[in-house]
């Protein structure tokens, strides 16, 4: 991740691994208060590290400042993130997202209001989507 430590200007945080399979990082950049209802933070996903299948409330912004990954929404191809890649998730859209198997992944996330979570992301659906075939049911 050398090349990528370099570029990246916000802090990677801490481990947290409920909601991950594989190990992420997070620092929350804002919390919601009497200013902003938005929370921000950056995440950092080791490679093969995805999260599990999730629905936002209102919605989520993905800003991915480094590495290669994916975002997939329930029935759609996965979409391969690259830095420079924006991903705008509405509210009620269930989705997951997570790094590459051979690559580290680090994204901005931009969320407003409460995150259901839901199953893991299967490892023989995962490799689907890193060896090509990006369609998982």
């Amino acid at each position: 991740m050398s090349e990528l430590e370099k570029s990246v200007i916000f802090p990677k945080g801490e481990p947290v691994y409920e909601h991950f399979t594989g190990t992420a990082y997070l620092e929350v950049l804002t919390k919601p208060d009497e200013v902003s209802s938005v929370l921000t933070g950056n995440v950092t996903f080791e490679p093969c590290t995805r999260n599990d299948c999730h629905v936002h409330e209102l919605y989520q912004i993905l800003l991915v400042t480094g590495g290669r990954g994916y975002y997939q929404e329930e029935g759609k191809p996965a979409r391969r993130l690259e830095a420079g890649d924006i991903v705008k998730i509405p509210g009620g859209v269930k989705h997951w997202h997570g790094a590459a198997r051979d690559e580290w992944f680090v994204h901005l996330v931009v969320i407003e209001g409460r995150t259901e979570w839901h199953e893991p992301v299967s490892d023989t659906d995962y490799e689907k989507v890193n060896s090509g075939d990006y369609h998982i049911p």
